[in-house]
């Protein structure tokens, strides 16, 4: 597998089942059977994606008598966020930069009519 952290967490959210397992813990903390629930696939399928998950450090799995919680951990995501400020600075940029030249032409071609 992935040795440096940002690998593992962008190769966990890689795949849909992982993503919607996230999505669902932003609500607050779920047991597996719950997690489980909406996806029509075997248990230990469920497990398998809650042990990707689990690696990445993007959950965590608590122990309350017969209750075993995941729980979101966001940390990992705040990673890939500040991996992705740099992109969206330069997208940014070039959308500014094609904003003010389509500003430029349209002013151009306005004048000369």
């Amino acid at each position: 597998m992935h040795s440096d952290p940002l690998s593992q967490t962008l190769a966990a959210l890689a795949d849909p089942t992982r993503r919607a397992i996230l999505a669902r813990l932003t609500l607050g903390q779920a047991s597996v059977n719950e997690l489980a629930e909406p996806f029509e696939m075997s248990q230990p399928a469920i497990s398998k994606h809650l042990k990707v998950l689990e690696r990445a450090g993007l959950i965590t799995r608590g122990r309350e008598a017969q209750w075993r919680p995941c729980r979101l951990e966001p940390g990992p995501l705040r990673q890939v966020d500040a991996w992705l400020e740099s992109y969206r600075i330069f997208w940014d940029q070039s959308l500014n930069k094609l904003d003010a030249y389509l500003a430029k032409t349209d002013g151009e071609s306005g004048a000369s009519e």
